[in-house]
């Protein structure tokens, strides 16, 4: 049995630019940022930001600022290896979620958050609290739709994060190339989707709990990945990220491949690669789809499946597994 996400992962990349530390430059001018309709304005860069997520500790950690870090928190898999030496130098101030207690004990500058829901009375503190303490919040712009212009994709979200980070810590150059890079890889992915003369489907199975799937619904980044390498989310029908469905659904959009996400380092029951393919080849209905018994699957992490600085390289897989794989059914 092939493991496609495996054997490409050692071909596509992860990330380019490393995470060597920079020195953010101090602005001549204050800088300015709109993050979720709130305007932030900075005399001088942060020095001692705190992520709350993994998403924005990569991001952070890709952008060479692990200097300006004094905490992270909630990482949910393992580092990559490209990051691991910057980020064993970062105080954990919550293995999981943080509360308002552990932010404000790691007395930040700056806070920042893939998503909104991280800023709650129970969680780090509202972004109205944390202002009355003069800390500047950030929220991904991917989960900031109502600010965000009519067609902007997920990667553009993505990538304008870079640019208003860029902006805050001074390190406009690293961001550019960031940008410039993971705007080549999207593109190479998209080569081969202008190629799909009729649009193979595909289901994202993100996770199994109590026996029942996770797929990628149309919201989700998954949905934008597919359109992007010439493929259709099976499920673009349902309007959220990662609805629970059923087997007997999944095996009625009968898809022309399948895409697995790997969550084995987060360690929960049918987490891994392994156990998604062994409950699928035991599901009556599931084994008999063409995609399980001819094998037209694809492995890639779970955690690149959600908008981040690694999303590129799933995109990456999810195109070369798609060449190497057909899209004959």
């Amino acid at each position: 049995m092939r493991h496609l996400g495996r054997h490409l992962g050692l071909v596509l990349l992860l990330t380019t630019t490393g995470c060597s530390a920079v020195q953010a430059d101090q602005p001549t001018a204050q800088a300015t940022v709109t993050s979720c309709g709130r305007p932030l304005a900075f005399a001088q860069p942060p020095e001692r930001a705190v992520a709350l997520d993994q998403t924005s500790t990569e991001i952070l950690l890709e952008l060479g600022l692990q200097e300006r870090m004094a905490g992270t928190a909630n990482v949910k898999t393992e580092i990559p290896a490209t990051y691991q030496d910057a980020y064993a130098r970062i105080p954990v101030i919550a293995p999981k979620i943080a509360t308002s207690e552990q932010v404000r004990a790691a007395t930040p500058d700056f806070v920042m958050a893939a998503s909104a829901d991280l800023y709650t009375q129970d969680r780090a503190g509202t972004r109205e609290e944390l202002g009355t303490l003069k800390v500047p919040t950030f929220v991904s712009a991917v989960d900031c739709p109502q600010q965000n212009k009519p067609g902007m994709t997920p990667f553009e979200l993505l990538f304008s994060d870079y640019e208003q980070l860029g902006k805050v810590f001074g390190a406009e150059a690293r961001a550019a190339g960031l940008i410039r890079e993971q705007r080549a890889a999207v593109a190479r992915a998209g080569e081969s989707g202008a190629k799909v003369t009729a649009p193979p489907t595909v289901v994202f199975l993100y996770s199994i709990f109590n026996g029942m799937p996770y797929v990628a619904g149309k919201t989700g980044l998954p949905s934008e990945m597919s359109r992007i390498v010439g493929a259709k989310n099976a499920f673009d029908d349902v309007n959220e990220d990662w609805p629970e469905v059923s087997w007997e659904e999944v095996a009625k959009r009968d898809p022309d491949f399948i895409v697995i996400g790997d969550l084995s380092e987060r360690g929960r029951p049918g987490d891994s690669a392994a156990e998604k393919r062994a409950t699928m080849a035991d599901e009556p209905v599931i084994s008999q789809l063409a995609a399980v018994r001819n094998n037209r699957i694809i492995e890639v992490p779970g955690i690149e499946l959600d908008p981040s600085v690694r999303s590129v390289h799933a995109l990456g897989l999810l195109a070369a597994g798609m060449k190497d794989l057909g899209h004959a059914r």
